[in-house]
């Protein structure tokens, strides 16, 4: 397993706590020239990459009026010109050694209308674009593409959203079938599913994991 981000001392903690097999390189993914040599190095350090997650993002709350062209550039670029470039860097030895699971980290925002987030509900809801299209063109060489939407996630984050909105907070539960937010670890035994072979037939599904928020009224 190899964590890579742009702030070094988090990507050290992290992989500390994961145990001797993680490992860690820093990366910009918006630096997408830079992709190549990242799958590269790894290979020549640790091994063929297998699994690829893109889960870097930014996240920006403005109103429409208000966000810039910068900001605006500057999220799609994280999320989506970031994870495109690191997509088509592993898709070529996946498709070579005719295996591999390719994993994007969707949103709420990329199944339903939240308002101030234009640019990251752009962003979010261009993953499912790609799975889509990279799910048929990839599945012949055995290359699964799958995504993640996940709901609401008890991180420090949310806590920072939601512990002055209690009127927000409260909103978003009743709106949510299981009447709880989310633990970090649903998400991460919903991706260790969809990478494992136990999903070997799974390709181009967008799963949610959200306590049925989605679909709830």
């Amino acid at each position: 397993m190899v964590l890579t981000g742009r702030r070094e001392e988090v990507l050290r903690r992290a992989a500390a706590s994961l145990g001797p097999r993680a490992h860690w390189m820093r990366h910009d993914v918006t630096d997408s020239a830079a992709a190549d040599g990242l799958v590269a190095r790894v290979a020549a350090e640790v091994g063929e990459v297998g699994i690829l997650v893109n889960n870097a993002g930014v996240h920006l709350k403005k109103s429409v009026t208000a966000t810039t062209d910068e900001e605006f550039a500057r999220v799609l670029d994280t999320h989506v010109r970031g994870a495109f470039a690191m997509t088509r860097a592993v898709v070529p030895g996946m498709q070579r050694r005719r295996r591999g699971s390719i994993l994007f980290i969707a949103s709420m925002s990329s199944l339903m209308g939240i308002p101030l987030v234009a640019a990251y509900s752009a962003a979010k809801s261009a993953y499912l674009g790609l799975v889509r299209t990279l799910a048929c063109e990839l599945g012949p060489s055995q290359v699964r593409v799958n995504a993640i939407a996940p709901g609401w996630i008890e991180t420090p984050m949310l806590h920072q959203a939601l512990d002055g909105d209690p009127a927000r907070r409260d909103r978003i539960l009743g709106r949510t079938p299981m009447g709880r937010f989310g633990q970090p670890a649903d998400i991460g035994w919903a991706a260790v599913y969809l990478c494992s072979a136990e999903a070997g037939f799974v390709n181009g599904v967008v799963l949610p994991v959200d306590g049925g928020a989605s679909i709830g009224f």
